[in-house]
């Protein structure tokens, strides 16, 4: 269905509306029909022909690092991306500017994938292969029971063979080949959305090497992904998560009291008491009431720090100032977070 492929042409061109960096084409919907996919002409010089690229005056070096940022944009900022990237779909405007065509396949990754698949490649030119095998057991691309240690070892033997090339020779695609097919035999499940993000690389690898066969992919996309991690995982990344999820944490807040106090209440009717028969069961009681005390902690100071995050994201009122709606927020959030260290430390 060509609608489909439309779709994602239309997509894409969201995506990268004015950059200067890559172009996509229109699609007139009025005339695309099931069967029928009708798009803006372009113009453009194929990618493959390099002579006639030179001759243009077009930086061979420019244009094979600015496919590399295509690239990793498309997979990590806007988590779409073209997967059939071979040179027959991309052509060159006398600017530089990418165009791409034929947009029939296309990837996307979940945010755990997306941010598993960044440390791992960190990982791997920090040479951390235990963290490269830690990895892969806690997103589940290998069993929770793989031994990390036998699974570094033949990570090591596969990767470090690697490192006696240059940099600029280290192929990201080649890579991930070997690195899946090391895991495989520790039962990786074949994971459909890698293994097209797997085949892109390898294409934009080629592609970029073909045209600057100097190119360093490390030195590209390094800076890249350490940016985005800091993004993903950094204050402002909370603070983001915090502005995105808020009319949900609003919509449940008014609940929480409520649900606070009829926790207390059972817990100090003892409903959730049992009846135990044994010794070894009135120890598991000891510390399931030890847990219980601790819960009872943390959902207190999740309660504050949640009230304290509202008052300093709603600000102040008619009713009261900003610095009374401040030193509230400020008060219950730091409140609330000590009670949540004071629940993990008794844990």
């Amino acid at each position: 269905d060509l609608h489909r492929e439309a779709a994602n042409a239309a997509q894409l061109r969201r995506n990268w509306e004015g950059s200067e960096l890559l172009y996509v084409p229109e699609i007139f919907w009025d005339l695309t029909r099931k069967n029928v996919l009708v798009m803006e002409r372009i113009t453009g010089t194929p990618v493959g022909e390099v002579e006639a690229l030179k001759a243009q005056g077009i930086s061979m070096r420019q244009l094979g690092e600015r496919g590399v940022e295509i690239f990793f944009t498309q997979v990590f900022r806007d988590n779409f991306f073209h997967a059939d990237m071979h040179p027959g779909n991309i052509f060159v405007e006398p600017d530089g500017r990418y165009i791409a065509v034929d947009f029939g396949i296309v990837g996307s990754l979940t945010q755990a994938d997306q941010r598993y698949l960044a440390e791992n490649l960190l990982a791997f030119f920090n040479r951390d292969y235990f963290r490269v095998a830690e990895l892969h057991v806690e997103s589940g691309w290998v069993p929770r029971n793989t031994r990390v240690d036998e699974f570094e070892s033949a990570i090591r033997s596969v990767c470090e063979p690697i490192f006696n090339k240059p940099l600029s020779e280290i192929s990201f695609g080649h890579f991930l080949v070997h690195l899946f097919q090391t895991a495989r035999r520790f039962h990786m499940e074949i994971q459909p959305q890698l293994v097209l993000l797997q085949k892109t690389l390898l294409y934009i690898e080629g592609l970029g090497r073909q045209l600057y066969p100097q190119l360093d992919l490390w030195t590209t996309a390094k800076p890249y992904l350490e940016r985005w991690m800091e993004e993903q995982v950094g204050p402002k990344a909370f603070s983001r998560k915090l502005r995105k999820n808020l009319p949900k944490i609003a919509e449940h807040a008014a609940d929480m009291p409520l649900l606070l106090h009829k926790l207390l209440k059972d817990a100090a009717e003892h409903r959730l008491e049992l009846q135990w028969k044994s010794e070894e069961l009135q120890q598991l009681r000891k510390q399931l009431q030890q847990a219980n005390s601790n819960n009872i902690w943390a959902v207190s100071g999740s309660a504050m720090l949640i009230s304290g995050a509202l008052l300093l994201t709603l600000g102040p009122s008619i009713l009261l100032p900003a610095s009374v709606v401040t030193g509230a927020g400020i008060g219950l959030g730091s409140a609330g977070g000590l009670l949540v260290i004071r629940a993990l430390l008794r844990t």
